[in-house]
């Protein structure tokens, strides 16, 4: 087990490259895998997840080779099913996607994964890609799955928006596959629609054509399209940026972070940075970077409903804020990696943050001071890297334990933040 000590940390300065998108680069190996001919990811995130969604496509005899920076990937015509389960590791966008795809494999495909991943819900796809003719199961509910597959018909089907986005991103992978044409109705509104958003931007990519009705509340995909080869170029990723954000903010810093793309609007977590500025930070857009210049922050209202993924980093904020921060809409975190509601609340705690927990909502008073404590992540990355830039600024030593979950999403994370001068130590 790995663990990190931090102590309190001055202020820093540099640049960082940020990591290559984790939610990008699950799409594009997914589509990529369904093209017909070579495509080509140019800077992916090479992470745990990541490397689970690359193996679980080799499985289903998918070519796929890792080459200077990047993955050259060519699918088949005809998706096989293993012999053996795929595992998934503890990467519910993997297991999420890959039960979609399976649908496609004719045979018996079995997916399952490590304890964490297990307690993660996946019936509500499931009965969803019953209605389109698949034949599948879970195990009450959770993984494993097993999918008899090669026979998606198409047809109509229905599911709900607010359990998780990666339900619908899978469904509509494989609806340009399907027999007949596909109509996917929504049943509640949909949450973390940026993530759906990137989802057709990348198989538009790919020459797939999807038609959005509403605002999201149904989608009509035409059956028997072909997916075209893409080569990719993946951007930085602004979920793992935002603990940058965070740590120079905290610590009053003047920091450049270098890889992100601010033009292209509705990027899943881009949103931190009017979150930010919604704070009082100060922050400058150019070209090629985004340039954060720490200082005084005051607490503000936040729907947590389409990020997430940000909740545990802005809390940290709001712990460090001036004034109350409501966060609303933190229902979806309770399935995440650990019971984010729970877990961010006992950690941060520990260092001696004021954090209220209603039905559905944080209500956090901001402090402007911390103490050192001894975190346990919850084998949760984002926990870990939250945790971690609270210690930045909190009095006294604090330590990471299991540290190397953060290698789910961000394996340079602490390399990187010595690289801009966070005085922590390592220690196996």
């Amino acid at each position: 087990m790995l663990k990190v000590f931090i102590e309190k940390t001055g202020k820093l300065s540099g640049w960082v490259k940020v990591p290559p998108s984790k939610s990008y680069t699950h799409r594009a190996i997914i589509a990529s895998a369904l093209s017909i001919g070579l495509s080509k990811i140019v800077n992916p995130l090479f992470s745990d997840d990541t490397l689970a969604t690359v193996e679980a496509c080799k499985s289903l005899g998918v070519f796929v080779e890792k080459v200077k920076n990047g993955f050259l990937i060519e699918g088949k015509e005809k998706l096989k099913a293993p012999e053996k389960p795929i595992n998934c590791k503890l990467s519910a966008a993997t297991l999420r996607f890959m039960v979609a795809v399976a649908c496609l494999a004719e045979g018996k495909t079995i997916l399952t994964g490590e304890n964490g991943l297990l307690k993660r819900p996946i019936e509500p796809l499931i009965q969803a890609l019953n209605q389109l003719g698949v034949n599948c199961k879970s195990s009450n509910g959770f993984p494993p799955v097993t999918v008899y597959g090669g026979n998606l018909k198409g047809g109509k089907t229905s599911i709900v928006g607010n359990v998780s986005s990666q339900f619908i991103s899978g469904l509509l992978f494989i609806s340009p596959l399907a027999k007949n044409n596909v109509e996917i109705c929504l049943t509640t509104p949909l949450e973390s629609k940026p993530y759906v958003q990137l989802t057709l931007e990348i198989l538009k990519k790919h020459g797939i054509n999807i038609e959005v009705l509403g605002n999201h509340e149904k989608y009509l995909v035409e059956g028997n399209q072909q997916y075209k080869p893409f080569n990719h170029t993946v951007p930085g990723d602004f979920s793992s940026a935002s603990f940058l954000m965070a740590a120079a903010i905290l610590t009053g810093s003047n920091i450049k972070l270098y890889g992100l793309d601010c033009l292209t609007p509705n990027q899943p977590d881009m949103q931190i940075l009017n979150i930010l500025k919604n704070m009082g930070a100060k922050i400058k857009i150019e070209k090629d970077f985004v340039e954060i210049v720490g200082g005084e922050i005051s607490g503000i209202d936040l729907d947590a409903k389409d990020i997430p993924d940000l909740v545990p980093v802005c809390v940290v904020l709001a712990c460090y804020a001036k004034g109350k921060t409501t966060i609303k809409n933190i229902r979806r975190l309770r399935i995440k990696e650990s019971d984010r509601v729970k877990t961010i609340m006992v950690e941060l705690k520990k260092m001696g943050a004021k954090i209220k927990k209603f039905e559905n909502m944080f209500q956090i008073e901001g402090l402007n001071k911390l103490k050192g404590a001894t975190i346990n992540p919850h084998n949760d990355h984002r926990i870990a890297m939250a945790c971690t830039v609270a210690a930045l600024k909190a009095e006294g030593k604090t330590t990471i334990l299991n540290a190397e979950c953060v290698n789910k999403s961000y394996p340079n994370f602490y390399k990187d933040l010595q690289q801009i001068g966070v005085n922590l130590t390592f220690s196996n």
